[in-house]
């Protein structure tokens, strides 16, 4: 390409800005913006055709009508529109007007250019718009999941700023059992809190089966603390409603919508919701978290540490139940669908490992039980059988019955890697 020669055509279609005309050739020379290409190319057209240089009218453009001039405007209307929301990176976007666009494509197309030749009017825009939104901010570009994302909207002459989501990674222990995890909607009013004109007598109004779960005892204090429009809990699978979290605790995230506030303590954070939580849920020391941290909580393989206070129909000698403990350990357990969820699982079976099972209490018809199993086994139908739908369970080994009268996690472990990786906590 002989940009002189190019850029002589160009101006040959109509009277063109620096900006348009520079960026029909923006591969060339880098360091330079396109207002400064095309300045350069007219005054070395005028100086090869010996005519002189005039100021040029960039409202008169044909191209653009005066766009190109107007990056500083849009600039400062995403730092009006983004307000006091915090972020440290940020991408910006846009929607040119079709005509602009269909301009410079014509421009192209009139001077048998390539479509794609130099920089089109929309990459322009994008790029001279967050070099000025950095500048005025002291944020950083990131193309890949950016805190905040600026749509400029010239046909509508608007700014339309979307915020990412922020994420708090912990632990947390339930202490106290009839704690589901998450919200828990009441299946006889479906969650209104009302049975046609009157209040809904299972839930008494609430909307809910249970009081409280574990996500509303810490999420609305993160939502509140980063002043976001929502949030979501993301947990490493659940424990039953009845079953305590001891130990170290469950990993979770709490992911904040829209959230005006990134920079938190998380220390205070994690006193908040304890004292507020008054015994019930306890979370471990708190971390800022980037959005892959969700993805490696909900996904990672884990295993689980149980504890279990199981009740026999009749009494079992000690050394009884030790030897079945013994033959559970290192086993694949077959699982078809337990009763109890088989309105919300898919009837299948399932093979599921025990790593290690143990007594360490036994007296007549009471034991208390530990097994360490591979994530998804099903614990109290490893206990009972569940009908035979369980195969071999501690009922069929010991030939009695079994029911677990108390369950404790006591322990969530990743098979292959920590849940915690440095690279996705801040």
């Amino acid at each position: 390409m002989d940009v002189l020669a190019t850029a002589a055509a160009a101006r040959t279609e109509g009277p063109l800005c620096d900006s348009c005309l520079g960026r029909v050739v923006a591969d060339r020379s880098h360091g330079l913006s396109n207002a400064e290409r095309g300045a350069a190319l007219r005054v070395c057209g005028d100086l090869q055709e010996d005519t002189p240089t005039e100021d040029v009218d960039a409202d008169a453009c044909w191209v653009c009508g005066g766009l190109s001039q107007q990056f500083d405007h849009w600039a400062d209307r995403c730092v009006d529109a983004v307000g006091q929301t915090e972020f440290e990176t940020y991408q910006v976007g846009s929607r040119p007007p079709p005509l602009v666009v269909e301009n410079d494509r014509l421009l192209r197309e009139l001077i048998a250019v390539a479509p794609d030749a130099g920089e089109s009017f929309r990459s322009e825009l994008n790029r001279e718009v967050g070099k000025r939104v950095g500048m005025l901010t002291g944020t950083t570009v990131e193309f890949t999941r950016p805190h905040v994302q600026f749509i400029v909207d010239v046909e509508a002459d608007a700014v339309v700023v979307e915020v990412n989501s922020a994420f708090i990674y912990g632990r947390y222990r339930k202490l106290r059992r009839d704690i589901p995890q998450t919200k828990w909607p009441c299946s006889d009013c479906d969650g209104s809190g009302r049975a046609g004109a009157t209040i809904c007598a299972t839930c008494e109004g609430t909307g809910f089966r249970y009081p409280t779960s574990v996500e509303q005892e810490i999420a609305p204090i993160v939502e509140e603390i980063m002043v976001g429009v929502d949030s979501r809990f993301h947990g490493a699978g659940r424990e039953d409603v009845d079953a305590r979290m001891l130990g170290e605790g469950r990993p979770f995230v709490v992911e904040v919508l829209e959230p005006r506030h990134r920079v938190v303590d998380t220390e205070a954070l994690t006193r908040a919701i304890n004292a507020a939580a008054d015994g019930a849920v306890e979370v471990s020391p708190l971390q800022l978290a980037s959005y892959e941290q969700v993805e490696r909580v909900k996904s990672l393989p884990a295993s689980k540490r149980y504890r279990a206070e199981v009740s026999f129909d009749r009494p079992v000698a000690e050394a009884e139940l030790d030897d079945a403990m013994h033959s559970l350990t290192q086993q694949e357990i077959e699982q078809f669908t337990p009763r109890r969820v088989d309105h919300r699982r898919a009837e299948l079976t399932r093979i599921r490992s025990v790593y290690d099972a143990s007594v360490s209490d036994c007296d007549g018809t009471e034991a208390v039980l530990e097994i360490h199993g591979e994530g998804g086994l099903y614990i109290k139908e490893l206990i009972s059988g569940d009908a035979g739908r369980t195969e071999p369970s501690v009922a069929e080994l010991v030939g009695t019955p079994a029911t677990v009268t108390a369950l404790d996690v006591l322990a969530v472990t990743s098979e292959d890697e920590a849940f915690e990786d440095p690279a996705y906590l801040l």
